[in-house]
């Protein structure tokens, strides 16, 4: 097959997924029916797991909108693919915090990476195992792959759900709500407010002319972006349809090569004042992976967040290395 960077978006045929828990199967059934690519292999330790999904996704192919090919494979499937996806790995718990899982999910990134990368695989992968930006690092590291071609899926779900919350607040498609979550996913991120825009105004200009819209009401937005994962954990277990759309929005801007701004975990190398990195931030994504970090500008206050941000994910990449 020839290599993703240099062959038409009709020709991506393969798309591997590492780890057929909650959010692999729930992105893998999403994927099946997005007509993205011809062929779908999942992989996980427990094979008679993936091969049961497998036959689960496959008994409904005849109502998708194109055929694909899914199977139960293994690392070697991995040659030859143009994406793959780790969902793999210990998922949160009520009562823990992303961080804790961080030494125990970097070696099952490692373990992972090394598989993928000694089937002969050079296309992009995308990390969505927690906590996510540091996971993103660690596959980068282990990978060797160039920074653009190993994405995290950052503050991707994170800014899905804010955008929720602020078109239900104001009364608008959440589609048309241009706000982001930037930093770490989960509970260390924030929202970039100065730099919103609904109606095609700033949250001060909203602020300013209507008085039933007020800053604690923002912020109340904000914490129940933060807080989440652990209500879902709390009522259901896990959360996993959303952030399944996140990958396919990812994937799909990769494949349909949409040079499209999404929120992801990127490499920093300056941007923002960070470097040797990943982190949440908006990226231009195309064919190629990580076509370009878009920089916003940041007040004081926010910009004081992101670093809180970089120090927390780099001293958790300091305590792994560390170990290791």
């Amino acid at each position: 097959m020839d290599h993703l960077n240099t062959i038409d978006p009709e020709d991506i045929t393969r798309i591997a997924v590492v780890g057929a828990g909650w959010v692999g199967v729930s992105f893998a059934y999403q994927l099946s029916m997005a007509a993205l690519c011809e062929e779908l292999v999942l992989i996980d330790s427990n094979h008679a797991k993936a091969e049961g999904e497998a036959m689960d996704l496959n008994h409904g192919i005849s109502f998708a909108p194109s055929p694909v090919r899914i199977w139960a494979g293994d690392y070697s499937d991995c040659r030859d693919a143009d994406i793959v996806i780790i969902t793999a790995g210990a998922a949160q718990k009520l009562g823990q915090t992303q961080m804790d899982l961080a030494e125990q999910n970097a070696k099952v990134m490692q373990h992972v990476t090394e598989q993928i990368m000694a089937s002969g695989f050079d296309g992009i992968i995308v990390v969505a195992t927690n906590p996510v930006n540091v996971m993103a690092h660690v596959v980068w590291k282990a990978s060797g792959l160039p920074k653009h071609r190993v994405i995290g899926s950052g503050t991707v779900l994170d800014t899905a759900r804010l955008r929720y919350k602020v078109g239900e607040y104001f009364d608008l498609s959440s589609r048309n709500c241009h706000v982001y979550y930037m930093g770490e996913h989960g509970a260390g991120g924030f929202v970039a407010w100065d730099n919103a825009r609904v109606y095609g105004k700033s949250m001060k200009q909203l602020l300013e002319e209507n008085e039933s819209y007020r800053q604690e009401d923002l912020d109340a937005i904000y914490q129940g972006v933060r807080d989440a994962a652990n209500q879902i954990i709390e009522y259901k277990s896990a959360a996993y349809y959303a952030i399944g759309l996140g990958l396919l929005r990812i994937v799909r801007a990769i494949v349909r090569n949409e040079n499209s701004v999404v929120t992801i975990g990127a490499h920093l190398d300056g941007e923002y004042g960070a470097s040797g990195l990943h982190i949440g931030v908006p990226a231009l994504i195309d064919r190629t992976g990580i076509r370009q970090i878009v920089e916003i500008e940041l007040t004081d206050e926010e910009q004081g967040q992101f670093d809180a941000s970089v120090g927390r994910i780099r001293q958790a990449i300091d305590n792994i290395e560390s170990s290791t």
